[in-house]
């Protein structure tokens, strides 16, 4: 096949037959919709209030950001692909040159190519979660080790996610990659017209308030906010550190994980 012929190829047909098969992923397309042989595999989506998506799932046209149809087992054979290609061993769908590459942070600290780094104790994790309506899913590899655990729910609700994950982390004794918080959580402090409105940091996210409480609308869900200061507050949906920026003592946007704010812009 020649270099001129592979970009005529539709994009489904190109990524089953020079990434997926190779790494291993003998389950997982991008064909859109699902062809009919593999609908009988295909999960229902649920909402948070257990309600199943109309049609069983959607259809989405972003192929490449929101149309991959996998499971856990062909994810781990990505992550053991990418950890096998870091340490060197040649024959994989990327070079250990580009997969290093791939792996190096460019945008801030922890944002790679696709992937995400997270420094976890001693140890350094790549990771990507996956977010389509009715459905959640979250990976981790380690740089060095081999280890790796990869979690998914057909939910909006991905709270256990991270139960499982943690668990699975404390069974191996994977040092230093779970390490309980506890918090106190406040009531939301009055008056809470100061934090609702409009932020914006590329996509534009809502803040409201009902029944007395404050919650997060990010257009597919909506997480509740608790407080456990005047501006700092926690997600149970969601791991990282979040916080309301003030100017001149009024609430100017949420920081998030400390390296990025969205600005309140209404």
């Amino acid at each position: 096949m020649t270099s001129t012929t592979a970009f005529l190829l539709p994009y489904d047909t190109y990524m089953r037959d020079s990434i997926l098969r190779p790494m291993g992923m003998s389950g997982s397309f991008y064909t859109q919709p699902p062809p009919t042989d593999k609908k009988t595999f295909l999960a229902t989506g649920y909402r948070t209030n257990g309600v199943a998506l109309h049609g069983k799932f959607h259809i989405y046209p972003e192929q490449a950001a929101a149309g991959l149809w996998t499971n856990p087992t062909d994810l781990a054979h990505y992550i053991i692909a990418t950890q096998q290609s870091l340490d060197g061993r040649p024959g994989g769908v990327l070079s250990p040159a580009t997969t290093k590459l791939r792996l190096t942070p460019f945008i801030d600290s922890s944002a790679a190519l696709g992937v995400f780094i997270q420094q976890r104790g001693d140890e350094k994790y790549f990771s990507h979660g996956g977010a389509n309506e009715g459905f959640r899913s979250q990976y981790y590899g380690s740089l060095h080790g081999g280890r790796g655990v990869v979690v998914m729910v057909n939910s909006d609700n991905g709270a256990i996610m991270d139960e499982i994950i943690n668990s699975v982390a404390t069974v191996y004794k994977w040092e230093g990659f779970y390490k309980p918080v506890v918090r106190t959580e406040i009531d939301a402090p009055a008056p809470l017209e100061q934090y609702t409105g409009k932020y914006a940091l590329g996509d534009t996210v809502r803040v409201f308030q009902k029944e007395g409480k404050i919650f997060l609308d990010v257009g597919f869900d909506q997480w509740q906010l608790h407080f456990t200061t005047a501006d700092d507050f926690f997600l149970y949906d969601q791991r990282g550190d979040f916080q309301f920026t003030r100017e001149n003592g009024r609430i100017s946007g949420i920081l998030i994980n400390h390296q990025r704010t969205f600005k309140k812009i209404n």
